[in-house]
């Protein structure tokens, strides 16, 4: 692991918040503009491609795999937040620590991916 890496007990609590972010981002979106909003695609697309990042890196040991996934995962979740921002600002707003977390997290599959290659 690299050394930057958080401790274990972190990423409970971290992602516990960042899906209470995720899920009341949503539910503004859905309540303001209504089903087959194009935020909603997105907003959906990022949650698929959460849950298979770690069925790719856990499940399958994965991990080049897992870093395209959270690449796409990383653009689903931007253009949630950009394409979101005209229906609710605090929808936008609630994805920018889940934006920060996931690039933090594809830096770490990243920098897993380098040290167990071969």
């Amino acid at each position: 692991k690299p050394a930057w890496t958080p401790p274990n007990a972190l990423f409970g609590p971290v992602w516990s918040v960042l899906y209470l972010c995720i899920a009341v981002a949503g539910w503004l979106v859905w309540r303001r503009g209504g089903e087959g909003v194009p935020p909603l695609a997105f907003w959906a697309g990022q949650l698929v491609l959460n849950a298979l990042w770690s069925w790719l890196f856990f499940g399958l040991h994965r991990p080049l795999w897992a870093l395209w996934d959270i690449g796409l995962l990383w653009a689903a979740a931007l253009a949630f937040a950009v394409s979101a921002w005209g229906v609710s600002r605090l929808a936008a707003v609630l994805f920018i620590p889940y934006l920060v977390w996931v690039a933090y997290a594809a830096a770490l599959n990243a920098a897993l991916w380098r040290l167990n290659q071969g």
